[in-house]
């Protein structure tokens, strides 16, 4: 595959092999979705970015560029947005993967992150169409390049899927660390991937991975 090119994403030639009853039923749920999470972050936002805004400088804000939906020529690109969880100087030598027990996390990003609240504002990206709740992670094109080369059928997992806020590979693993942690996720995302071919598969398939994800929230799992 060719380096990531930017697509626009209502007009981008998808794989057909998504039955067009699901792609409706999984829109829908999304839109759903993206308006109760961002009801409820709007009730929680003040104190949010009080406690980012106190602890570190910055925004309170954090966006970053991922790759979104893929085909075998290109792949389109957006602006996630997140909660900021680390300090605002992060990555001044260059992008690099998270760790376990980060120093460029911050004590309340770290809330947020075992919370998985920092992500909340992700159901911005599910509104405009560029991500669905459910989904293969959405990675960083300076990653991705390396990762496809490194990995077989690594790029595959995405062809015509939007990238998800929670997917199979997430709850089942956690957080990337390392290219190793990546290709071990490689089959939960073709799993997810084989499930959206029946109706009655997907449905269960997204109500679980959701299902698995409050729990994650709940108990404060995150990383």
């Amino acid at each position: 595959m060719s380096t990531p090119q930017t697509e626009n994403v209502e007009n981008f030639d998808v794989i057909n092999y998504v039955d067009m009853d699901i792609k409706i039923a999984k829109r829908l749920l999304d839109i759903t979705c993206a308006i109760i999470a961002l009801s409820f972050t709007l009730l929680i936002l003040p104190f949010i970015a009080i406690a980012i805004k106190w602890e570190s400088k910055g925004p309170v804000f954090f966006r970053q560029i991922r790759i979104g939906r893929c085909n075998a020529n290109q792949c389109t690109m957006f602006d996630m947005i997140k909660f900021r969880t680390m300090g605002n100087d992060a990555e001044k030598n260059g992008a690099q993967w998270a760790t376990k027990n980060d120093n460029r996390i911050t004590r309340v990003g770290l809330f947020l992150r075992k919370t998985r609240i920092d992500e909340l504002p992700q159901f911005i990206n599910v509104l405009k169409g560029e991500m669905s709740v459910v989904g293969p992670r959405p990675e960083r094109p300076v990653f991705y390049s390396k990762l496809e080369k490194d990995i077989p059928l690594y790029s595959e997992r995405t062809y015509g899927l939007k990238p998800g806020i929670t997917g199979l590979a997430q709850v089942s693993q956690g957080y990337d660390t390392c290219i190793e942690d990546v290709r071990s996720k490689l089959l939960y995302d073709h799993t997810y991937a084989l499930s959206l071919s029946r109706f009655g598969a997907w449905l269960q398939m997204d109500l679980s991975v959701m299902y698995r994800t409050i729990m994650v929230c709940v108990l404060k799992k995150g990383q």
